[in-house]
């Protein structure tokens, strides 16, 4: 019994013996193992950053894209097209015209404000046949004006529906300020139109005004044209 007892125990031995070094020298460490665990996930979290910064950047440059884009509508040439009409109708006006050089030089030969002694009857004709077509021709300028502006309000209104909605649907900051600044632009040409239309209509009031003041002047001369010298008539 003792003989199978240390027979026994010297297989053990032997067996123990056999098992490679490395396993038999191979320990688990905890504290090691729950510090790569953790050097680990924080590499993976400075992936997981970085990913995301280049999302974000990503993100900010469409962004910059689109801020940058540019409307693909554009009205100005509407509305230079519509003020160079007006401004075409304006220039065309006769007699009377809006030039100061013009204006000055036949307000002073149909608009005296004497006539002399010497002024015949026909020269007074002349000046008053001058006077009324003057006043008929503005009259005339004012109507095709006011027909011009009442044509471009119309298409204005198509024109402004236009820009809204442009602006609405913008997609970027540059978009939008450009569907502003034609609204802003439209704005100011229906400003000018006004300012054009009321000077046509101060002109015709001017000279109407003037005609009166002429007329009155006319009468006088031929008044004292009927007078004569104030001598009694003498018959030979």
């Amino acid at each position: 019994m003792i003989r199978r007892s240390k027979l026994l125990v010297t297989t053990a031995l032997a067996l123990a013996l056999a098992v490679s070094p490395a396993q038999a020298l191979t320990v688990f460490d905890p504290s090691n193992y729950s510090q790569n665990v953790l050097q680990a996930a924080r590499a993976l979290q400075q992936i997981n950053n970085q990913i995301q910064g280049l999302q974000n950047q990503v993100v900010m440059l469409q962004n910059m894209a689109k801020n940058l884009e540019r409307l693909d509508y554009s009205s100005l040439g509407a509305i230079q097209s519509a003020l160079a009409r007006i401004n075409l109708l304006m220039a065309q006006a006769d007699g009377i015209a809006f030039q100061v050089e013009h204006t000055d030089r036949e307000f002073a030969r149909l608009y005296p404000k004497d006539y002399a002694a010497t002024v015949t009857s026909d020269e007074l004709a002349r000046d008053a046949r001058g006077r009324w077509e003057h006043s008929m021709d503005a009259l005339r300028q004012t109507m095709l004006v006011q027909a011009e502006v009442v044509r471009n309000v119309e298409a204005d209104s198509g024109e402004l529906a236009r820009l809204v909605t442009e602006s609405q649907s913008a997609i970027g900051a540059l978009q939008a300020q450009q569907a502003a600044n034609q609204l802003i632009a439209l704005s100011t040409k229906q400003q000018l139109q006004a300012q054009e239309l009321a000077a046509a209509q101060y002109r015709v009031d001017a000279l109407e005004r003037a005609r009166a003041a002429a007329a009155q002047e006319q009468a006088r001369a031929q008044f004292r044209r009927f007078l004569g010298d104030g001598r009694a008539y003498s018959p030979r």
